[in-house]
């Protein structure tokens, strides 16, 4: 791995030290700051490592390019890009983007770093293959803020929706062999990153929202009337992947949409489809997923894509806990993705250590097929949305 990496840093000195820092990340110091990394490496000071993370010559990007490429090839094709963010609790005012917001480490609003990541899952294993970090407006719009933390002046404010669109383009273009995106509502809901992947002709599970609306040229119903229209033998008790104390199982319904008849070819080649996931003992409990797949994909496959998001989470633990991903201590920009980087780069080397042969998906129920009962539609092995039987909620307006 560091083989693969040598020729970002043009200096033996340079490559050596990150593979001094590198191993520290991997190594058993009690935290992964400046000083104690130092001291693992047999440093006297961390001095040498500041440097390599403010202001050495290298490009952090180009890394992320080789690691994003290393985890392809340890990891195989056909896997789940997943999209995700978290965040990284400060102290102070002056780390690059640190603000009052809301973070789902800590589960409230917080002083805090929020960086956007991609997750690259498959039957192997999972690692992180991107990151982006995200500035609020109160960043972006003081300048001289800005360059104290030495942020470019061509970078301004973006949204984590749109941060999320430029890590997913930019994986597929450089040829991430996943064949499909997955993601929790707060990127789900999003219509231009929906969007986004049915250009890039790749198929998406992305929760949703219960409010959701679904837009049709009969109307726009909220999803979760239409999961109660759902007629009981339309749920199929599926598992949608392995858990620590086995498969996830859960009652699962979905139906596919109607053509959208200004994006999609004719015939499609893909369809849209409305899902929900019910839990066993508590059957209140109701998540709900847009998904947009192949002709032919089964409800199973498209269970097991939603299930696969937990995958980032447990990157995200993996990397905090084993590889100094938040442990960090440099302040300015160029230093967060220079160390996130590496940290990346570490725990990519973990996943490559523990992936083993994929094996075949197990616990996957099988169950009656379900009779037909409006205004769910049986269609061969599947369901489909007719017009739903009661009033819209809402007047779909002429750009629908």
């Amino acid at each position: 791995m560091f083989a693969r990496v040598a020729g970002r840093f043009a200096r033996a000195d340079l490559r050596w030290r990150m593979r001094d820092y590198v191993r520290g990340l991997l190594g058993q110091a009690a935290r992964k700051n400046g000083w104690q990394l130092a001291e693992w490496a047999g440093h006297r000071t961390p001095d040498g490592f500041q440097r390599l993370l403010n202001s050495s010559v290298w490009d952090a990007d180009a890394l992320r390019d080789d690691v994003r490429a290393y985890v392809a090839e340890r990891l195989g094709p056909d896997g789940v890009l997943i999209i995700d963010d978290t965040g990284f609790i400060k102290k102070g005012t002056t780390s690059a983007g640190v603000g009052r917001q809301y973070t789902g480490t800590s589960g409230k609003i917080d002083n805090c770093q929020i960086g956007v990541f991609a997750a690259y899952a498959t039957r192997s294993g999972r690692a992180l293959v991107d990151r982006e970090l995200y500035l609020p407006k109160a960043w972006t719009s003081d300048r001289d803020r800005c360059r104290a933390a030495k942020i470019p002046d061509e970078r301004g404010f973006a949204t984590k929706g749109e941060l999320a669109r430029d890590i997913v383009r930019r994986c597929l273009t450089a040829g991430l062999p996943a064949t499909w995106v997955t993601a929790d509502e707060a990127y789900g809901q999003d219509w231009h990153f929906r969007r986004l992947l049915e250009q890039l002709d790749v198929g998406y599970v992305v929760a949703v929202p219960k409010s959701q609306q679904i837009k049709s040229l009969a109307g726009i119903w909220r999803i979760d009337q239409l999961i109660e229209d759902a007629p009981a033998d339309a749920w199929q008790r599926l598992s949608c992947g392995g858990g620590a104390k086995g498969p996830r199982v859960y009652d699962w319904a979905a139906a596919k949409l109607p053509a959208n008849l200004i994006f999609d070819p004719d015939p499609p080649t893909h369809h849209r489809w409305v899902m929900a996931r019910r839990s066993i003992s508590d059957p209140g409990e109701l998540a709900y997923y847009l998904a947009y797949a192949p002709v032919g994909v089964e409800i199973a496959e498209l269970a097991q894509v939603a299930g696969s998001r937990w995958a980032i989470e447990e990157c995200f633990q993996a990397a905090k806990n084993e590889c100094g991903l938040d442990q960090y201590e440099v302040r300015r920009y160029i230093g967060w993705y220079r160390h996130i980087t590496l940290a990346m780069l570490a725990h990519a080397a973990l996943t490559a250590l523990a992936a083993q042969p994929g094996e075949s998906a197990k616990g996957v129920a099988e169950t009656d097929q379900p009779s037909s009962r409006s205004p769910w539609q049986r269609s061969g092995d599947s369901w489909t949305l007719s017009c739903p039987t009661h009033e819209p909620t809402a007047t779909p307006s002429p750009m629908h």
